[in-house]
């Protein structure tokens, strides 16, 4: 890998390939204020970037700095390998990938004015006026000023005005919001995982008897609320399974470690060491790593990890014994 120690490009376009960047690739004047900026492949950027269009082509890049492309960052289709952003990732329009055999992970927050994404993973939470996900994991929420589609991934929470969902959805926390109706795709299946037992199946051993995945009927789970003052009125549909989770009080789902896992996922670029998860059947130590949390994860939504289905039928007298 060509070391770069200096970056200093005064070019309208900046080609990185096989490139080890030990800086920051930003502006120095107004007029490279309009820079594209292209990566091959193999390259590392220890610093932040700034582009007017950044434009990734090639597999195994990882940028450790903040990202900011003023028009799009875009990840070509036809791209594999790692592509790593350690930090945020914003972008004035657009943040689109495509890439089905990429191995794309944000370890942080995503912005931008429309974010479309496939096969990925992101630590943080998505901010956007439009967000399409398919076959993804993101451990925050999905905020979509808009509208929002979801298609074969598993999210914290979302709220949009406008929500569509098909094949597989899931959700890490109890409720999520959406002012119209949301329009579920025949066949649809859709789970709630806040009572799932994650910390037994990351460490490979038996689910909690009382844990499990919650089947969620869109009809069955929405609560209209209405929220009002003075000077306005506004409806709110919630999808939750709140009144499922209500036992939580009475469990000790501290067990689960789902919260300690998700939140390892969410602060592992803050994090100064890595946690142990437990040992695993041989006595070795389990890690958690942000990648093997992802990994961990994507078979969870594949179905390579099975979590039990809860039995939607609570009988308090039960939990209290």
């Amino acid at each position: 890998m060509k070391e770069l120690k200096e970056v200093r490009f005064d070019e309208t376009r900046i080609l990185l390939k096989d490139a080890l960047v030990k800086s920051s690739i930003l502006p120095q004047k107004q007029d490279q204020m309009d820079r594209t900026i292209t990566i091959q492949g193999n390259t590392v950027v220890e610093g932040a970037v700034y582009a007017h269009r950044l434009e990734i082509k090639g597999g195994d890049v990882e940028i450790q700095g903040a990202v900011f492309a003023n028009l799009e960052l875009h990840i070509n289709s036809d791209v594999s390998g790692k592509v790593v952003f350690r930090k945020a990732v914003g972008s004035a329009d657009s943040v689109v990938s495509r890439a089905p055999k990429s191995n794309l992970l944000f370890a942080s927050d995503i912005n931008a004015k429309k974010v479309t994404l496939y096969n990925a993973f992101v630590a943080g939470s998505i901010y956007a006026d439009e967000i399409v996900l398919e076959n993804s994991i993101v451990i925050g929420g999905v905020f979509a000023t808009q509208k929002l589609d979801l298609s074969d991934s598993i999210v914290g929470t979302f709220n949009s005005p406008s929500v569509s969902i098909s094949s597989f959805v899931g959700l890490f926390l109890p409720s999520a919001f959406s002012i119209e109706k949301i329009y579920a795709a025949p066949d649809t299946k859709f789970y709630n995982f806040s009572l799932a037992d994650f910390g037994s199946l990351y460490r490979g051993q038996e689910q909690s008897e009382l844990s499990g995945k919650i089947k969620m009927d869109v009809d069955a789970v929405e609560i209209k609320t209405t929220l009002s003052t003075d000077e306005f009125k506004k409806t709110l549909l919630s999808y939750t399974v709140i009144s499922k989770v209500l036992a939580v009080d009475l469990i000790d789902t501290d067990k689960f470690q789902n919260h300690f896992l998700l939140t390892a996922a969410g602060l592992n670029t803050q994090l100064l060491r890595t946690f142990e998860f437990g040992r695993d059947a041989d006595g070795n130590p389990i890690e958690l790593t942000l990648e093997k949390i992802r990994d961990f994860f994507f078979d969870v939504l594949h179905d390579k990890i099975k979590v039990k289905d809860i039995d939607g039928n609570f009988d308090i007298k039960q939990f209290v014994n």
